[in-house]
C-alpha cells in the first residue's frame, strides 16, 4: 500500500499488488462480511497460479491434485488452443471445497480484480460450500484433499505394477458411467446378521398369528403357480437391495471379475463423482450466492471509502462482463448465465423484504416486507439447490424482467409453439418449466440395475426409464454398455420402460452389439 493510500484511508491505489497488501485486503473484505452480511466461512489459504496452471486445473475438472488420465491432457490442449486464439478467456480464480478452501488467484489480475475475486470466492463461494445442505450432506470439505492425494498415489503404483494401459481401460470405464455413479439419496444402514434374523422371526410370528384356514379355499392360478413373485428372486434382489441406481457401487460390490485394485479405482471415480454432486445442482444458487456477496462488499467498501472511484470502476466492468445476459435471438446465446439469474434473483429477494408490492404480497406473504433481508438470504443459501430455489423465489416481477416464455414442443409437429409468457396465466407455468429445466434428477437419465442371477446365466441387467418419449442415444448407448460388460465381466441387457405405461420400448444387450 502506498503513502498516499494510507493517508487517504485507501486500502490500494494502483493495480500492482504484493502479498502483504493482498492480506490487508482480505482481513477488510472479512471483516464487513461476518460483520454485515453474517457469513460463515471456512479458513482461507490463497494461493497466486499463471495462466497456464489455470489450465491445468480446468483440464483435471478443477482440483489441484488429480490422478493422470490421457482425457485431461487432451482437455488441456483444446482449452489451450481456445484461450491462445483469443476464443475463451479464463477464469479470474479458481476455488476449491475444502477446509481450509483453497482460493487461487491469477497472477495476471489487477489488485482491484483480486479484492473482487477474493469477496467472490473467499466469502461467497465459501459460505455457501460450508452452509448449504447439500454439500454438508454429500462432502468432507476436511478430508477431500487427503483423499485426493491418496487416490493419485494408489492409481500411479497402479500403472507401475499392472501397466499404464490396464490402468487406463479402467479409468475410461469407470468414468464413462461417473453420471451414474452417485446417490441421489441417503440409503438406509444395512441390517446386522442378528437384526436379520429378529426381522425374519417377526414376520414369521406374525404370519402364524394372522393365518385363516380359509385361504386353502382360494382357487389356484391357471398355470398352477401364485400370483406371488418367486420368493428366491425377491430374496435375491432384497440381498442386493436392488433396484440400485448407483451403477459404479454394485459394480464395485458385486463384480465377480474385478480384482481388489480395481475395485479401489471404481471406488475413487465414484468417491470424486459424489464430491461434485451438489455443485451440479447449485450452480445458480452458488454462483449468485457469491457474485451477490462481492458486488455487496465491494459497494459496502467504496461506501466507506476503502476503494477509490478508479478501482470501482474497474470492479464495476468486470462484474458487468461477469453478469452480461445475451438475448435468446443473439448468436453469442448459450443459455441462461448462472451468474445473472442468481445474482437477480437475490436481490429481487431483497427488495421483496424491503419494499415489497401488492403482488409481492400476494406470492411471497412469508417474507414480504419481513425487513431482514439477510436472515431470508442466508436461509435460502442452506436450504435450497437450483430447482428448489427458483421454484419457490422466482417472482412475476423478475419473469416479466427477463422475459421468459414457455415453448411446446411435440413430436409430431414440425413447428414449436409458445405456450406460456409472462402474464398473468404464465407466471406459475414459467416458473415450474425453469425450475423443471434445472432439476437434475428429470433431466438426466434413470438408469438402474434392476436383477442378476448370480447362480444362473448372470446377466446384468438394467432398466431405463424413458420419461416423455425420449429415448438413449445408439451409438453413446452401445459404448456405455460395453464398458459395463468389461467391468461386470458377463452379458448386459439394457431395457427401456416407459414411466406412464409401463411398457418396455426397446431392449439392447452388450453380446448383440459386440466390440
Amino acid at each position: 500500500m502506498t503513502q498516499s493510500a494510507a493517508r487517504s484511508g485507501l486500502l490500494f491505489s494502483g493495480s500492482d499488488w504484493d502479498f502483504p497488501l493482498l492480506s490487508r485486503a482480505y482481513d477488510a473484505i472479512e471483516a464487513i462480511a461476518i460483520e454485515d452480511l453474517h457469513l460463515d466461512v471456512y479458513p482461507v489459504q490463497m494461493e497466486i497460479i499463471s495462466s497456464e496452471q489455470m489450465l491445468d486445473a480446468y483440464s483435471s475438472v478443477g482440483m489441484p491434485l488429480m490422478y493422470r488420465h490421457w482425457s485431461f491432457g487432451k482437455h488441456f490442449l483444446h482449452q489451450e488452443l481456445l484461450y491462445r486464439k483469443g476464443g475463451r478467456g479464463l477464469a479470474y480464480e479458481l476455488v476449491i471445497n475444502s477446509n481450509p478452501c483453497i482460493v487461487y488467484l491469477m497472477e495476471e489480475n489487477t489488485m482491484a480484480l483480486q479484492a473482487l475475486v477474493t469477496a467472490h470466492a473467499a466469502l461467497g463461494h465459501n459460505h455457501f460450500f460450508k452452509n448449504n445442505h447439500l454439500f454438508r450432506q454429500w462432502t468432507d470439505a476436511s478430508s477431500i484433499l487427503s483423499y485426493l492425494d491418496f487416490a493419485k498415489r494408489y492409481i500411479a503404483q497402479c500403472e507401475e505394477r499392472h501397466g499404464l494401459a490396464e490402468v487406463e481401460a479402467m479409468l475410461d470405464a469407470a468414468h464413462a458411467l461417473m453420471d451414474h455413479g452417485v446417490f441421489r439419496y441417503h440409503r438406509p444402514p444395512k441390517l446386522t446378521s442378528e437384526q436379520r434374523r429378529e426381522e425374519i422371526r417377526e414376520r414369521l410370528e406374525y404370519e402364524e398369528q394372522s393365518y385363516n384356514d380359509l385361504w386353502r379355499t382360494l382357487p389356484a392360478s391357471k398355470d398352477g403357480k401364485d400370483d406371488e413373485p418367486d420368493d428366491s428372486t425377491a430374496e435375491r434382489k432384497e440381498t442386493l437391495n436392488l433396484p440400485e441406481e448407483n451403477l459404479l457401487y454394485f459394480l464395485e460390490k458385486n463384480s465377480l471379475v474385478l480384482e481388489p485394485w480395481q475395485r479401489e479405482i471404481l471406488r475413487i471415480v465414484r468417491v470424486i463423482a459424489q464430491y461434485f454432486y451438489p455443485q451440479r445442482q447449485t450452480q445458480v444458487m452458488n454462483e449468485g450466492c457469491a457474485t451477490f456477496v462481492h458486488y455487496t462488499l465491494m459497494n459496502t467498501l467504496f461506501d466507506r471509502g476503502m476503494i477509490g472511484e478508479g478501482a470501482m470502476l474497474e470492479i464495476l466492468k468486470n462484474h458487468s462482463n461477469v453478469v452480461f445476459q445475451p438475448g435468446f435471438d443473439d448468436p453469442r446465446f448459450s443459455g441462461i448465465n448462472p451468474y445473472a439469474l442468481g445474482l437477480d434473483m437475490m436481490q429481487d429477494i431483497q427488495r421483496i423484504v424491503t419494499q415489497p408490492t401488492a403482488e409481492d404480497r400476494d406470492w411471497f406473504p412469508d417474507i414480504a416486507g419481513s425487513g431482514d433481508w439477510r436472515e431470508v438470504l442466508l436461509d435460502a443459501w442452506a436450504n435450497h439447490r437450483d430447482e428448489s430455489f427458483i421454484r419457490q423465489y422466482l417472482s412475476p416481477a423478475l419473469i416479466r424482467k427477463w422475459r421468459f416464455f414457455v415453448l411446446a414442443d411435440t413430436a409430431d409437429e414440425p413447428f414449436y409453439e409458445v405456450a406460456s409468457i409472462h402474464n398473468e396465466r404464465g407466471y406459475e407455468k414459467v416458473r415450474s418449466a425453469l425450475a423443471d429445466s434445472y432439476d437434475i434428477g428429470a433431466t438426466r437419465p434413470n438408469i438402474q440395475v434392476v436383477d442378476v442371477d448370480l447362480l444362473g446365466d448372470r446377466q446384468l441387467r438394467l432398466q431405463h426409464k424413458i420419461k416423455d418419449g425420449i429415448v438413449l442415444e445408439e451409438t453413446g448407448c452401445d459404448a456405455t454398455l460395453r464398458h459395463v460388460r468389461k467391468l461386470w465381466g458377463y452379458d448386459v441387457s439394457l431395457a427401456g420402460v416407459d414411466m406412464e405405461t409401463g411398457l418396455a420400448v426397446y431392449e439392447r444387450t452388450a453380446s448383440q452389439i459386440g466390440d
